[in-house]
């Protein structure tokens, strides 16, 4: 439960709050319209959403300064769902993404009270990275039509670039030079005078653009926008066939929004010094979506562009963002009218100045240099396993859509991860200046004659046993009497992992070499101590109390020998 003192410092009265939700509507509205067009759906369907969804956080979630709305990811992902259920017009489509809304607060309201906040554990910050790049390109080549003045094609990644290219000799001039004039106004604010809404200021030079030269009959306009407060209640025309067929596509929604809200709430909580709840931020993100389709709305999330705008205007609490939505309500009731002449090459500059800055190049460049040498001895083509994931991701956006690519992703990832577990590095150690170390890299570590020390770099357990059986085999030579394993290195060790350790001093034994266990961790003596080990795999304290015993049982008295 919220606190009595957690919710006045959420809702305390503040000047910076009411400039900060000032700000944010200033970025809020156009963006809202602009992100209705990526779903698919009547722009003021944005602001439909909005409302609700910035209020019912405010009251649920744990974040001071997160804004929740409509997003260009989340509204990609709910054309790219939708679009195969509906015809890309009408009311049946409109219903279906009010629906998709309903069903992703359902599955967020049920998760955060099952305390699934840990799902956002399962998508690694590479596989993201690389699905936000692929959609992000997505998105741009979607909006390049109207930027131009041309036909959208229908279809993905590449038929929309093919359809551009094919188009080009179609090219509405007003309408390239009203969208590059507005995409180089936001950029530049962006990057200059960041404290301007460039989105905003964008939008009214749009407008201002129609109305002075007259270009309603030249370039496509955003047209009649319904004025007055949504209808509430559920959609007509949805059946519970159709929201359960909505439920699959509905989780992928929320990881996605989740992901994406989480990180950008977690991002000004360090700053502010709190604490953010997963588990609460999946009831607020439910609860947003829920009150959003109940006011036939579209699908939201926390965004990361306009909480940084709403934190670079000092938003200490959440009375921000229900200024936001107050603000919103007067444009609904009064303020739709000025927006019915923005023109969509406008509408598409701002989505594209949104998204650009996310394909991150750079970040991709980072992960391919996350790689040494010896990480590719060890793992082979596994060594750059974010990389490739990232890489999968993106690819798996622009060629199999949003979803699919996500989730292959997702996959990849743990496949890697699990072969990689799979493969542990065996180290042979050598003291320098009574240190242990590899010998590998410090080719002048002094080793024990006769008695081999290693190291196991992983947890031991079943999807390596057996890869550490032959890699610990490999060691032992005719000679060597002793075989010391340095657990400092391994974490746990499960039923599998143990009996891989019987096996294994059997087989040595047989041959006239003992086993030693060095340094273990507490979960490792835990499990040896329940009796799921060779009894005779003698525990020691320290590597060299290990050699100590290995020569009392017969070893090589030490030299210095290398």
């Amino acid at each position: 439960m919220t606190s009595t003192r957690d919710r006045s410092r959420r809702f305390g009265w503040s000047r910076t709050d009411l400039v900060a939700g000032l700000t944010v509507w200033a970025v809020l509205v156009p963006e809202a319209l602009a992100y209705a067009t990526i779903a698919g759906v009547p722009p003021v369907v944005g602001l439909y959403a909005a409302v609700p969804a910035l209020v019912l956080y405010a009251l649920v979630g744990s974040s001071r300064q997160l804004v929740v709305g409509p997003m260009s990811a989340t509204a990609a992902l709910s054309a790219a769902t939708i679009g195969g259920l509906a015809a890309s017009s009408g009311d049946r489509y409109v219903a279906l993404t009010v629906a998709l809304a309903l069903a992703t607060g359902v599955v967020g309201m049920l998760a955060g009270l099952l305390r699934f906040g840990f799902i956002a554990n399962l998508i690694s910050a590479p596989v993201l990275k690389g699905f936000i790049i692929g959609l992000a390109l997505t998105i741009i080549a979607g909006q390049l039509p109207a930027l131009l003045g041309v036909d959208k094609s229908e279809g993905g990644f590449f038929a929309q670039v093919g359809g551009v290219v094919a188009s080009l000799g179609d090219v509405n001039g007003w309408a390239v030079a009203i969208g590059a004039t507005c995409l180089a106004v936001v950029l530049g604010l962006k990057r200059w005078l960041p404290v301007v809404p460039g989105s905003l200021v964008a939008a009214v030079l749009g407008i201002t653009a129609v109305a002075v030269i007259g270009l309603e009959h030249t370039v496509d306009i955003v047209g009649h926008i319904d004025s007055g407060l949504p209808q509430l209640g559920m959609p007509s025309g949805v059946d519970l066939g159709d929201y359960l067929g909505l439920a699959g596509p509905a989780v992928g929604v929320l990881l996605v929004g989740f992901a994406e809200g989480l990180g950008a709430a977690k991002t000004y909580a360090v700053k502010e010094g709190y604490e953010v709840s997963a588990d609460r931020e999946l009831l607020g993100l439910g609860a947003a979506n829920l009150g959003s389709g109940l006011a036939s709305g579209m699908v939201v999330n926390g965004s990361l562009s306009k909480t940084a705008v709403n934190g670079g205007a000092g938003a200490k609490s959440q009375l921000s963002g229900l200024i936001v939505a107050a603000l919103t309500v007067i444009t609904l009731l009064f303020l739709t009218g000025l927006f019915e002449r923005l023109p969509d090459a406008a509408l598409a500059a701002i989505v594209i100045a949104a998204v650009i800055e996310l394909v991150d190049v750079a970040a991709l460049r980072g992960l391919y240099r996350t790689y040494t040498a010896r990480l590719g001895r060890i793992y082979g083509p596994a060594a750059r396993t974010d990389f490739a994931a990232a890489i999968v991701a993106l690819l798996g956006v622009l060629v199999l859509g949003t979803l699919p690519g996500l989730f292959l992703g997702i996959a990849v990832s743990l496949l890697l991860l699990l072969y990689r577990a799979s493969r542990p590095h065996v180290a042979t150690l050598g003291r320098v200046g009574g240190v242990w170390v590899d010998v590998a890299e410090h080719p002048d570590a002094t080793t024990e004659p006769g008695i081999v020390v290693a190291r196991l770099e992983s947890g031991l357990f079943f999807a390596n046993a057996e890869h550490t059986r032959q890699g610990l085999r490999a060691l032992v030579r005719d000679d060597t009497t002793a075989l010391v394993l340095d657990g400092r290195a391994m974490p746990f060790i499960d039923v599998t992992g143990a009996a891989m350790l019987t096996e294994l001093a059997k087989q040595l034994r047989d041959n006239g070499t003992g086993l030693y266990l060095a340094r273990e961790i507490g979960q490792v003596r835990d499990v040896l101590n329940t009796g799921q080990a060779d009894a005779d795999i003698t525990v020691h304290r320290t590597v060299e109390a290990a050699i100590v015993a290995a020569r009392a049982d017969g070893g090589p008295e030490r030299t210095d020998a290398t």
